[in-house]
C-alpha cells in the first residue's frame, strides 16, 4: 500500500484553486482597501450611503446577490425534501437561532457594555437578525450541506419576518424591565423586514432554482454541473470581496475615528461568534448529523443578517448613532472570524468527524453527509491508495 495520506487526512489545499487557497489574504486586502477608500477618498462613503432604496444599499445588495447566486445555483433542489425530514437538524437550528442566539447576545452586551447603552442596544439588534445571506458562502467554503443551508436559511427568513419585532420588544423593553435594567424601544415594521428577506434571499433563491431547472432540462445534469457551475462558481467569491470592500468603505472613517469604541464592541462579538459556532458544531456531533450538516448548523447559528441590523439601527436611532456603529462593527468582526472558522471546520472534519470534507459523499437516503454533492476536484489516485 502507498504511504500517501488517506482521503480523511490528505491536505485539501492542493485541490483548491488559487482564489480559494489564498482567500484569507484576498479578504484581508479587501478589508484594508475598503477602509483606505472610505478614509482617504473624499465623498465615497457619502455616495455609497446615498444609493439606498427602502433602507437597502443598492451596491451592497448587488454584491450579495452576485455572491449568493452561484451557491444557490449549485443546490440540488430535488434533495431538499430529505432535509425537511431531518427533525433533529431543523429543531436544533430553530432553538440555536431563536432562543440561544438572542439570549447569548443580550447577556454579552450587558456583560461587556453595561456603561454604553447605545452600543449595547446595537449589539442586541445584531443578535436578533439571524443570517439569511452571507452564511451560504461560509457554509459552502467549509463544505457544509448546501441543501440543508438553503432550507435553514428559508426557515430563518420566515421566522425573521414574524419574530424580529416581537423579540426586539422583549429583549429591549420587557426583559430589562424585569431585571431592573435600562430599557429601549425598537420601532421596525414587518414590511421592512419582509423587504430585506425578499431582496437578500428571495431573488437569488429564485434565480438559483430557475438556473438549475432550465439548465438541466435544456442541456442535462452532467452539462449543468460539469460545464455551467464551474463557470459561475468563482463569482461567489468575487461578490464576497466586492461586498467587503463596500462595507469597509462605507464605515472606514467611523471605524478609524473610534478605534477604542470599535474594540469594545468587537470583543463581545468575537465571543458571540465563537460560542455560537462552537455550540452548533458540538450539537451536530452529539446528534450524529455528520460533518456536512453539523457544519451547516454551526454556521447558520453563528451568522447574522448585518444588512437588516444596520438598516433597523439607522432607521430607528439615526445614521450617526452608537446603535448604528455597533451594527456596522458586526460584519467587520464576523467576516474575518467566520473565515477563520471555515478552516477550523475543515480541520475538525478530518480530525473529529474522520471524513474528507472535500470528498464527494456517497448517496444514502439523504442523511448526514450524503445529501450534498461537491464540485471540488476528486482526490488523486495516489491519495486514494
Amino acid at each position: 500500500m502507498s504511504n500517501q495520506p488517506s482521503p480523511a487526512t490528505a491536505d485539501p489545499r492542493g485541490r483548491l484553486s488559487t482564489l480559494d487557497r489564498w482567500l484569507p489574504l484576498w479578504i484581508g486586502l479587501a478589508m484594508v482597501g475598503g477602509v483606505l477608500l472610505g478614509r482617504f477618498v473624499p465623498g465615497v462613503s457619502d455616495v455609497l450611503a446615498s444609493m439606498e432604496v427602502g433602507g437597502i444599499s443598492i451596491p451592497i445588495a448587488l454584491g450579495l446577490l452576485v455572491m449568493m447566486y452561484p451557491v444557490l445555483a449549485k443546490v440540488r433542489y430535488d434533495k431538499v425534501a430529505a432535509v425537511t425530514g431531518d427533525k433533529k437538524l431543523l429543531v436544533s437550528s430553530l432553538v440555536l437561532n431563536w432562543v440561544v442566539g438572542p439570549a447569548l447576545m443580550f447577556s454579552l452586551a450587558w456583560a461587556f457594555l453595561p456603561d454604553l447603552p447605545e452600543y449595547r442596544t446595537g449589539l442586541i439588534i445584531v443578535g436578533l437578525a439571524r443570517c439569511i445571506a452571507m452564511v451560504v458562502i461560509w457554509n459552502d467554503l467549509a463544505c457544509g450541506d448546501r441543501e440543508a443551508a438553503a432550507v435553514l436559511v428559508a426557515i430563518n427568513s420566515v421566522f425573521q419576518v414574524v419574530a424580529f419585532s416581537l423579540l426586539g420588544w422583549f429583549y429591549l423593553t420587557v426583559l430589562p424591565g424585569w431585571l431592573g435594567l435600562d430599557t429601549q424601544g425598537l420601532d421596525v415594521s414587518i414590511g421592512q423586514i419582509a423587504l430585506n428577506v425578499l431582496v437578500f434571499l428571495g431573488i437569488p433563491l429564485v434565480a438559483g432554482f430557475a438556473s438549475r431547472w432550465i439548465g438541466e432540462r435544456a442541456k442535462g445534469r452532467d452539462w449543468y454541473e460539469e460545464r455551467f457551475l464551474p463557470r459561475i462558481g468563482p463569482w461567489a467569491l468575487y461578490g464576497l470581496l466586492f461586498t467587503i470592500v463596500l462595507l469597509f468603505a462605507l464605515q472606514g472613517e467611523a471605524v478609524t475615528s473610534n478605534p477604542l469604541d470599535v474594540a469594545r464592541i468587537a470583543l463581545p462579538l468575537l465571543v458571540y461568534f465563537a460560542v455560537m459556532w462552537g455550540i452548533g458544531i458540538v450539537v451536530g456531533k452529539m446528534l450524529d448529523l455528520g460533518y456536512a450538516r453539523s457544519t451547516t448548523l454551526a454556521f447558520t447559528a453563528a451568522g447574522n443578517n448585518f444588512e437588516l441590523a444596520i438598516a433597523v439601527a439607522i432607521g430607528t436611532f439615526g445614521a450617526t448613532s452608537g446603535q448604528a456603529l455597533a451594527g456596522v462593527v458586526g460584519p467587520l468582526v464576523e467576516v474575518p472570524v467566520l473565515v477563520g472558522l471555515v478552516y477550523v471546520s475543515l480541520w475538525l472534519g478530518r480530525r473529529w468527524f474522520h471524513v474528507d470534507p472535500y470528498a464527494t459523499p456517497v448517496p444514502a437516503d439523504g442523511a448526514g453527509d450524503a445529501a450534498r454533492p461537491h464540485t471540488a476536484p476528486p482526490l488523486t489516485e495516489e491519495a486514494r491508495s
